[in-house]
């Protein structure tokens, strides 16, 4: 009746835990961030955004199926995945250390040792001159268990879950990357696509407008200089197609191994439709920001690095109990002899516990040192966590600037594009009454084309600059 009374004490140390516990990550002295963006501007809504398929937004169905496609086979994806299963896996562990472990054993010993008296007599046993002769057989198996009297095992188990945590962000942050490498891949590829198209209707004007200018100079209307002047301009737009055809190339080859694809598998489908019509998806009117702390709250890489901090924390505790005494019970069963025969007689039942006491005490410093180590590394996550919530901030309050931007650029080139339309009708009406030459019209509608290619390039940096600002609210995991 006394193991209560000695347990008792066991159970009182064991409600002791080693290390600072987690106050969370106001610990850490992050920056406050404010009620609200400082550089919003018009069109960006309080409103709190939705955290899945952003992209949705832009209204292209290729681009939907390309992003289903690349989160579901995205080797990045994949490998944070296969991290997110190993801390996992290490939990399981972690919490599996905290129980006893029990080992089953089968034992055979045939040993000769000469000059010693085992003085038995059994058959098991045999003598040659000096020499003795021993075999020994048993089965039984053996448990064992260290009472975590300092929580050591606790926090280890609270640093695993931590560390999980952690992974499952990591997951959550390669699928915000993904989804916006691709969503801007895909919109750099629309935009290239319907650069060449307008590119290549300019360049046949300019060939037109070469061969008019020949024409006249063989009818002494026009000087050579005329005619050098337009084959310059010929092979000037003629140049400008290789690299725009490079790009898009690249564009497509990017698309495809992002959704895990070898290069050009997936041409077809990235095809332009209609490569006359404007093709580049436009972001909506309205797009929803939210706030800066619900925006710390949601984006992964800052959850990641406060799970890190808090990780770290609890790795104090493990290295702090490791500098006080263990007690490990350890118990074995087991039936056996000197003969085969031992192996199924239950009288012969051997049982034996054994409690320990380890203490490591004259360590010169050794767990100190560890001590210290932990702590420094706690003072490390806890700074890469502020510099998280700082890089978070700065990243949407940039990003929100240059959308802004983005916006008033995309108007401009409109006006302008608008403007150099109205140029090529007036034009055509001059051609048509015979007040203006055939080659003054094609210069006209070539500069409209030039102005509807600074537009689809301002639309694709304004898409751009609105998926900048989804990879930097933090959108697009599930």
């Amino acid at each position: 009746m006394r193991f209560p009374f000695i347990a008792l004490p066991l159970l009182a140390l064991a409600a002791c835990t080693a290390g600072p516990d987690y106050r969370g990550p106001e610990a850490a002295k992050p920056v406050s961030p404010g009620a609200q963006f400082a550089r919003a501007a018009d069109g960006a809504s309080a409103q709190a955004p939705a955290a899945a398929a952003w992209w949705t937004a832009l209204g292209d169905p290729v681009l939907d199926a390309l992003e289903s496609r690349a989160l579901a086979a995205n080797p990045g994806v994949a490998a944070a995945e296969a991290r997110m299963r190993q801390a996992r896996a290490s939990l399981r562990s972690e919490r599996a250390n905290a129980l006893p472990s029990t080992n089953a054993s089968a034992l055979y010993v045939h040993a000769t040792l000469p000059g010693v008296d085992l003085g038995s007599s059994d058959e098991g046993d045999q003598s040659s001159g000096d020499s003795q002769s021993l075999n020994f057989y048993n089965l039984g198996f053996d448990a064992s268990w260290e009472a975590d009297l300092w929580g050591g095992k606790r926090r280890g188990v609270e640093a695993a879950r931590a560390q999980l945590g952690a992974a499952e962000a990591d997951v959550a942050d390669a699928q915000v990357s993904l989804t916006a490498e691709i969503a801007q891949a895909y919109v750099n590829l629309r935009d290239r696509q319907q650069r060449i198209a307008l590119a290549q209707e300019a360049l046949a004007r300019q060939r037109e407008m070469l061969r008019l200018a020949e024409q006249r100079h063989a009818g002494g209307t026009a000087s050579a200089l005329e005619v050098e002047q337009q084959r310059h301009l010929v092979e000037q737009a003629d140049g400008a197609l290789p690299p725009l055809t490079a790009e898009r190339d690249a564009y497509l080859n990017a698309l495809a191994t992002l959704a895990g694809e070898a290069p050009g598998a997936l041409d077809g489908m990235l095809a332009p439709v209609n490569p006359v019509n404007p093709i580049v998806p436009l972001p909506p009117a309205e797009v929803a920001v939210g706030d800066p702390a619900a925006l710390l709250k949601r984006r992964p890489d800052v959850r990641a690095a406060e799970r890190r901090f808090a990780a770290a924390t609890a790795k104090i505790g493990v290295a702090e109990a490791a500098r006080f005494p263990s007690i490990s019970f350890m118990g074995l069963i087991g039936i056996g002899g000197t003969n085969a025969g031992d192996l199924v007689d239950f009288d012969k039942l051997a049982a034996i516990a054994m409690p320990r006491l380890s203490w490591s005490f004259l360590d010169f410093g050794r767990n100190a040192a560890r001590v210290g180590q932990t702590e420094a590394a706690r003072d490390e996550a806890a700074a890469q966590y502020r510099q998280a919530v700082l890089t978070a901030l700065r990243d949407s309050e940039d990003a929100l600037s240059r959308f802004g931007a983005g916006r008033l650029s995309v108007a401009s080139a409109a006006r302008s594009k608008t403007s150099a339309d109205r140029t090529a009708a007036l034009m055509r009406q001059r051609f048509e009454a015979g007040t203006a030459t055939r080659i003054q019209l094609l210069d006209a509608e070539r500069q409209g084309l030039s102005a509807a290619q600074a537009l689809s390039q301002a639309t694709a940096a304004m898409t751009a600059d609105y998926i900048a600002l989804q990879k930097a609210l933090g959108l697009g995991w599930r």
